[in-house]
């Protein structure tokens, strides 16, 4: 168990410290949201929304790669099993979301979403509606607020410092993700791709 902990941790560190500068062909494939249209370009916020992106693509990658029956998987007795990291993720969306000014849409329940963690088809498609969401959120602000003061996390703090909290929050849970998906012998899609990569100019010199 202390092994086990120590490997959270260390892949936790990993994840917040070590990744990629560029993140264009991290954003998501499924359909954009209608407020996509008035996305910033530049800006806090521009700078923000590819970091959701970057988040949303590893998130939904992991949980596509977990098989169904894993979802009810925990480490130990009272920590979060793989679906309820997934929905943990999928309600603080919303609720961040709040916290900056849009409110969530009136049929939403984090019990109710919570519940859909044994699920993997529900508990996919509530995550990817939870970052459509927060992505609207993100554009509904104004670049002229980045000093505007913030709260986040029990943490008083400006609108431009609270995404960094919330880039924190995103990088804690995705290490938490990646530990329990290696543990159950899942190497993450996008390491599996840079493998493969890796493998291919070595195949070619083959005779």
């Amino acid at each position: 168990m202390r092994r086990l902990s120590l490997y959270l941790l260390l892949l936790t560190i990993f994840c917040l410290c070590f990744r990629p500068p560029s993140r264009a062909q991290d954003s998501p494939s499924h359909k954009v949201d209608t407020m996509a249209a008035s996305a910033p370009t530049s800006g806090f916020r521009a700078e923000f929304l590819e970091e959701i992106a970057f988040y949303e693509q590893r998130y939904t990658q992991l949980a596509e790669a977990m098989p169904a029956e894993k979802y009810t998987w925990r480490p130990a007795e009272g920590v979060r099993s793989v679906g309820e990291v997934f929905t943990h993720i999928t309600v603080a969306n919303y609720g961040i979301a709040r916290a900056l000014g849009t409110a969530p849409p009136e049929s939403f329940d984090p019990k109710a979403i919570a519940a859909l963690s044994p699920d993997k088809p529900k508990v996919l498609q509530a995550l990817k509606d939870s970052f459509a969401h927060f992505r609207s959120a993100i554009i509904a602000l104004k670049e002229g607020d980045a000093d505007k003061p913030q709260k986040m996390f029990n943490r008083s703090t400006t609108l431009r410092g609270s995404f960094i909290a919330i880039t924190g929050h995103f990088g804690e849970h995705l290490g938490q993700s990646i530990a329990y998906a290696r543990v159950n012998g899942v190497v993450p899609p996008w390491t599996e791709a840079s493998q493969q990569q890796q493998q291919k100019p070595a195949d070619k010199q083959k005779p």
